[in-house]
């Protein structure tokens, strides 16, 4: 597929005027993060893809961006083009060894800006082997905390469930974006997440809320994704993000590559996406 036709990924599908955003300013320092849990417990919503190209466009706005791999499938590692199977620590070491520093873990990528705490199968054991411990839910928090200065966005991919792990990114974040598909099962999905989430705020964390709603692999020629679309727009309005990252076969192929789509294909349609949905969470957070 050329360019040309990835051009179909574009801002404007929500029916709403999208609101005017100025390119953002450079920082003359950074940090402390913003973190940002990139949640949704159905599978296959495009939320590591998302992960990876917000943090590449966030970097080449001059924002330093950790990434933190929370899912055992090891995706969003694999993404960057990780041998993450061959790691000896990742970030199942940093919650379960308390002697092992973040900065043992870390990993630059190849992209300018963005570096990455990778993830294996090694996490699947986590939760049973947290289970136990005190202030479990707290563990991510205490293993980021020491590096938070040094970045102006962490973003934490989390599993698709509900269980300790991603309690866990919930419980360390400040704001939490739901990437999800315009069809019914995701629209169910998202009252249960939204629950959690207010759970987490009540019982772990004061400061959560949710920063926003990220539609994905959007077919603008189904009837279905735009009723959808419109019951979402109805449910959470402004929270809703105007950038709509629609179908493509870009986004697979950069997956084989390695590497997100604004180096793979930096003019495509889907580059140009992600860049404008970086443009918005800056100006959500201010930084």
């Amino acid at each position: 597929m050329t360019d040309e036709a990835d051009e179909n990924v574009q801002v404007g599908l929500t029916g709403r005027p999208p609101r005017r955003i100025p390119e953002p300013k450079p920082l003359d320092r950074h940090g402390p993060a913003k973190v940002i849990a990139m949640c949704n417990q159905k599978g296959g919503v495009g939320k590591t893809t998302s992960t990876i190209n917000l943090g590449a466009a966030l970097a080449e706005y001059g924002r330093r961006v950790l990434l933190v791999d929370l899912d055992p499938q090891g995706a969003l590692s694999a993404g960057l083009g990780v041998p993450h199977y061959e790691l000896e620590q990742t970030v199942h070491n940093l919650l379960v060894e308390p002697r092992v520093s973040i900065d043992q873990v870390l990993i630059k990528t190849r992209v300018n800006g963005l570096d990455l705490v990778p993830s294996n199968i090694d996490l699947s054991a986590a939760e049973i082997q947290l289970v136990n411990e005190v202030g479990r839910e707290q563990s991510l928090n205490r293993a980021l905390y020491p590096v938070l200065d040094r970045y102006d966005y962490v973003l934490i991919d989390c599993q698709p469930s509900l269980g300790l792990l991603t309690v866990n990114g919930l419980a360390c974040a400040d704001g939490v974006i739901i990437p999800t598909e315009c069809e019914y099962f995701s629209l169910r999905g998202l009252a249960l997440l939204t629950d959690t989430v207010d759970k987490v705020r009540d019982r772990l964390n004061p400061r959560l809320s949710i920063s926003g709603i990220l539609i994905t692999r959007f077919d603008t020629r189904t009837v279905n994704a735009r009723e959808v679309m419109a019951r979402v727009l109805e449910r959470f309005g402004d929270l809703v993000f105007d950038t709509v990252i629609t179908r493509t076969v870009r986004f697979p192929e950069t997956s084989v590559a390695g590497e997100p789509i604004t180096t793979w294909a930096p003019k495509s349609g889907g580059a140009q996406a992600y860049r404008s949905l970086a443009r918005e969470v800056i100006d959500r957070f201010g930084t």
